[in-house]
């Protein structure tokens, strides 16, 4: 496996009830997040959106409907040190595009890349992530019956 690109998505999985899905890191147990991934590529942050949904959880979503929304919010952070070496040398920022969809909790998930997943109110979510843009990306479009 190459490199990776220095630009990802995020995108905040929320219920008709406004629980949020939560996933465990695998390599790092402490590091709970929403659904992220790197972008290829020649794909589109929306592209990458719904395969990473569809990767991660095994949910494939019909990009006909539209059901993901484009947030229409970018960040960047630092890159944390113990990934550096994922990208090439002399990357230390990451751009993140930002996206929300609203899924049963009943579907079904399969994890591929992350040790466990929890539905939790939006308070418990925001204080679970461990990153500080998928907490403002929770608090603002996380959205449901709360």
């Amino acid at each position: 496996m190459g490199l990776k690109r220095p630009e990802s998505v995020l995108v905040v999985i929320f219920s008709e009830q406004g629980r949020v899905l939560m996933l465990q890191r695998e390599d790092d147990p402490e590091f709970w997040q929403s659904v992220t991934g790197t972008m290829e590529i020649g794909e589109t942050p929306i592209q990458t959106a719904y395969r990473e949904i569809a990767e991660e959880l095994g949910v494939v979503l019909d990009v006909k409907k539209g059901q993901i929304k484009d947030c229409q919010q970018t960040n960047q952070y630092k890159i944390r040190d113990c990934w550096l070496h994922r990208y090439p040398k002399g990357t230390t920022k990451n751009t993140e595009h930002v996206f929300s969809v609203c899924i049963p909790e009943q579907s079904p998930i399969v994890l591929t890349e992350h040790l466990d997943y929890l539905w939790l109110s939006k308070e418990e979510a925001i204080a679970l992530a461990w990153s500080q843009t998928n907490k403002a990306a929770i608090k603002a479009y996380a959205i449901g019956q709360q």
